[in-house]
């Protein structure tokens, strides 16, 4: 039977750590890769029984690598602090570490639940489960992706995501990664942003979260989600407005 190691990525996740370890509990090896937190999340991970790795991570790649040199398993699978592993997918998991067959990548469903009970409609399917020989590294800054060699299968059980709980850490974390992700559109040489931009990239924001992945299903909740995607997307280039012009001033 091969080992696995779960690697779960954090920064300030004392409120998720606990279940996330919990539900990986079944791993041979559980590896927390720290960004500096500044709460309890480092000790808590070691207390439930993480290995924790720490540095001031620039990007979630940096981070993922970081987890993956550490690797002793034969499978590596990654998880986010708000993530679970559902019972079925841990079933499915443990029948792929006992097949001398198994594929070199899988994809896995992941379920987001908004406001801690309201089922998102469109589940997205995400690599998460690598063989470590396969698995060559992530690119991206924040919409990471890995880079690997081999068939890709796919999982049926899911990966539970509990995300945007509350409004206030939805507007502070979109605050916080509008930076990075108006830099990002800055090396990339952005056209100067004026008023007509923000329609143009707010309103297919909205129309893809409502009506594309159906938002709407969720009455109140999907709207405001759907809307909540619109302001996110309006912070990130009213954030790349504001450089644009303090790069013009310098």
């Amino acid at each position: 039977m091969s080992k696995l190691t779960t690697i779960i990525l954090t920064k300030n996740e004392e409120r998720n750590i606990e279940l996330a370890i919990k539900s990986a509990a079944f791993s041979d090896q559980i590896i927390v890769v720290d960004a500096k937190s500044s709460d309890k999340t480092q000790e808590l991970a070691i207390k439930f029984g993480a290995e924790v790795i720490s540095d001031d991570y620039k990007n979630f790649s940096k981070q993922r690598e970081a987890g993956l040199r550490q690797a002793k398993g034969d499978f590596v699978f990654y998880l986010d602090a708000d993530e679970r592993i559902s019972p079925k997918l841990k079933e499915e998991i443990e029948n792929v570490l006992k097949d001398e067959f198994a594929l070199e990548v899988y994809k896995i469903g992941r379920q987001n639940i908004y406001f801690w009970k309201y089922k998102w409609p469109n589940i997205a399917k995400l690599e998460r489960l690598f063989k470590k020989d396969a698995l060559k590294g992530w690119r991206g800054e924040i919409h990471e992706s890995p880079m690997y060699d081999g068939k890709v299968g796919e999982l049926s059980g899911l990966i539970i995501h509990y995300t945007h709980n509350d409004l206030t850490s939805m507007t502070n974390k979109t605050i916080e990664w509008s930076q990075v992700e108006a830099q990002i559109r800055i090396d990339a040489k952005h056209p100067a942003m004026t008023w007509w931009r923000f329609p143009r990239v707010m309103v297919p924001a909205f129309f893809n979260y409502y009506i594309l992945q159906k938002g709407y299903k969720l009455g109140t909740a999907g709207f405001i989600e759907s809307m909540f995607q619109a302001f996110s997307t309006f912070i990130t280039y009213a954030k790349l407005w504001e450089m644009q012009n303090k790069d013009r001033k310098t």
